[in-house]
């Protein structure tokens, strides 16, 4: 009996380290084979770019702004309200500049573990406390610079509210109040054909050189994806800084028609995604 169930044990333990081995062969094979959307940008691109920056930074339209429209790049700005009153007119001047500008809700809720967020964590949210809040920012907006967001950004790139058994998203809230919702720190580009409109990813342009950026432009080149970038402060140093000069690149870079990349808004690049989908249906 005892060799038996020893028989047993060693056969079970095979047969395990069999099938973790089968599944991480195909986890690694999924990783590295990246597969080409079958999505069809405008002619003559072979991808889309959008720089979004967050928080109503006032580096934001005292530095960046102004270098963007050197090259006539729009961008995505999804603001905080207390920052946008301090620079009521640039803001108004970049929304003529046709730069879209972004719900990023009012009190920038996050997890509590940051401490700077205990009073707005969103353990302590509802989903009716979140779509006040939301609807208010709206209102703020359109109230300041006379305008209806469609585009939102996840502050914290967190998309829940509630905490154990009561957690729950608030993507489908997001679905239902605007155009798109957008990630933070999150690992790769959007895939224009099956990308959920609501979550899209957002990857990390804070502290990165032109050359690491230009990785991800180029990948996602080579594969016909969205890449959205996502910022903070635009300036030449700091924490939570984008850097004016690789700013400055990525502009020159994406304005070369040869190298097919379209650099655009959210709200512009979503609405042509969303109407050659239906394209493919």
């Amino acid at each position: 009996m005892k060799i038996h169930n020893l028989i047993s044990t060693y056969l079970i333990a095979a047969i395990f380290s069999l099938i973790a081995g089968i599944c991480q062969a195909q986890y690694y094979k999924s990783d590295t084979v990246q597969r080409k959307s079958v999505f069809q940008w405008p002619v003559g691109k072979k991808m889309a770019l959008s720089l979004t920056f967050d928080d109503a930074r006032l580096s934001q339209v005292d530095k960046g702004i102004p270098m963007l429209d050197k090259f006539d790049v729009k961008a995505t700005f999804y603001i905080s309200p207390d920052n946008l009153l301090l620079r009521v007119n640039e803001w108004e001047n970049a929304v003529s500049k046709g730069h879209e500008i972004g719900n990023h809700s009012v009190l920038h809720p996050c997890t509590g573990n940051f401490d700077w967020s205990r009073d707005n964590a969103l353990e302590d949210y509802t989903l009716e406390i979140m779509n006040r809040e939301l609807d208010s920012a709206n209102k703020f907006i359109n109230k300041i610079l006379g305008l209806q967001p469609v585009s939102f950004a996840f502050p914290c790139g967190q998309t829940f509210v509630g905490r154990g058994k009561m957690t729950k998203s608030y993507i489908p809230l997001i679905s239902a109040m605007f155009e798109t919702g957008r990630g933070w720190l999150n690992e790769g580009p959007n895939d224009p054909a099956f990308c959920d409109m609501s979550q899209l990813t957002g990857m990390e342009l804070d502290g990165k050189s032109f050359e690491q950026i230009k990785d991800l432009i180029e990948s996602a080149k080579n594969t016909g994806k969205w890449l959205i970038l996502a910022g903070h402060e635009m300036n030449n140093e700091g924490s939570q800084t984008s850097l004016l000069p690789t700013i400055e690149e990525i502009c020159r870079y994406a304005s070369d028609p040869a190298n097919g990349i379209w650099i655009d808004t959210v709200h512009n690049i979503s609405a042509y995604v969303k109407e050659e989908r239906l394209k493919l249906k």
